[in-house]
């Protein structure tokens, strides 16, 4: 069972996990402008850049997605839902949850998620 200083916590470390996302996606953000206005030399200049923008972009749609999860899990502490297994709707254990905060299913759930992805 989750008590209130337990979600207290959880909403602290949800809270600095997005704050530090956030700046990622800041100094990623002046990375890319910087990199806009540099003059490309040759081929291997041109793949470099190439290759750290596509890196940085996936980097960032991940933690775009992570914090989107976490601003849904902030809004469960504040609805009173924070815990609960989107599909069963039982309590999400604690160790889940203090591995993933930001934790949407159980772990039963979650493997039965991860096995229908991977027949598609």
């Amino acid at each position: 069972m989750i008590t209130t200083v337990d979600i207290k916590k959880f909403k602290k470390a949800l809270e600095e996990r997005k704050e530090q996302i956030e700046k990622n996606l800041k100094n990623i953000q002046e990375e890319m402008n910087s990199l806009r206005g540099v003059d490309l030399n040759d081929e291997a200049d041109y793949a470099s850049i190439s290759t750290d923008r596509l890196i940085e972009d996936a980097l960032t749609t991940k933690q775009q997605k992570e914090l989107k999860e976490i601003d849904e899990a902030l809004k469960k502490i504040e609805n009173g839902t924070y815990g609960i297994c989107e599909m069963c709707e039982e309590a999400i254990s604690i160790e889940r949850l203090q591995v993933k905060p930001q934790a949407k299913y159980c772990i039963v759930c979650r493997e039965i998620i991860e096995k229908n992805r991977q027949k598609e």
